[in-house]
């Protein structure tokens, strides 16, 4: 059974942003600097951030080289980094087509355990795919959403003084070839998939996004509340805090 935050009588909001693509370093900027203002309760309330990155490898805490099966040189021709982050994990993809999905929670606040905050992210996506028909599930060798021996979703966080960050790649209609290059997760002998590759046809991102929006607010038990940045705020995407630091919440 996946735990619910307990109940209380006001709906406690949260915000959701959906960004346009955004360059991995500038998004990783962009949480460390929302954890550091939710801990200090500049930021009234946690935050959802969603976007697509540009092709990318990340490599979490227990990521090495050793999981790459191309050599570096064949990513450097093709314009693609490698970057170490201090996330739960090995190594994964993220690029194009894929929706990524980085919540800013206080755990403290939330009354949420570490296991038990992953468990309720994968059951988003859980329930996200079922929308569309498909069947997932966990599995026991790693953490994430899998349908059958595939992996449809990677899970990794971060806690920083009671802080998350990080969090959940979806992915829905992305080029699988470069997760060849990798034993993704650091596992060998699995494959990966998508919502494209499960149904056999393209799904909308702005749908999947919507999905996940309303899965959020039924597994976690909160409002969402988008807030609609404008372009130069959004722009680079550091400029973000600042501006959601104007922006008063009011959270049960």
């Amino acid at each position: 059974m996946i735990p619910h935050p307990p109940a209380s009588r006001t709906m406690k909001k949260w915000r959701l942003i959906q960004l346009p693509p955004v360059n991995y370093r500038d998004a990783w900027k962009l949480q460390t600097d929302l954890v550091a203002a939710r801990w200090d309760r500049r930021l009234d309330t946690d935050v959802i951030l969603m976007l697509e990155h540009p092709p990318v490898f990340t490599l979490g805490r227990r990521g090495g080289m050793g999981n790459l099966t191309v050599p570096e040189s064949v990513l450097k021709e093709r314009g693609i980094q490698v970057i170490q982050v201090e996330r739960g994990g090995d190594i994964t993809y993220h690029g194009p087509g894929q929706l990524v999905v980085y919540p800013i929670v206080d755990l403290v606040s939330a009354r949420l355990g570490v296991a038990d905050y992953v468990g309720m992210l994968e059951e988003v996506i859980i329930q996200v795919a079922a929308d569309w028909g498909i069947t997932a599930g966990r599995n026991p060798l790693n953490r994430g959403v899998w349908v059958g021996n595939s992996k449809l979703a990677s899970i990794g966080i971060a806690v920083r003084r009671g802080v998350s960050f990080h969090g959940v790649a979806l992915n829905v209609d992305l080029a699988l070839e470069p997760f060849d290059w990798i034993h993704p997760c650091g596992l060998r002998g699995i494959g990966m998939t998508s919502l494209k590759k499960e149904l056999g046809e393209s799904v909308p991102m702005d749908d999947v996004a919507t999905a996940v929006h309303r899965r959020l607010e039924v597994v976690f038990g909160i409002k969402l509340i988008r807030t609609k940045l404008d372009a130069r705020e959004m722009h680079p995407a550091a400029r973000v805090e600042d501006a959601l630091l104007q922006r008063k919440v009011t959270s049960g």
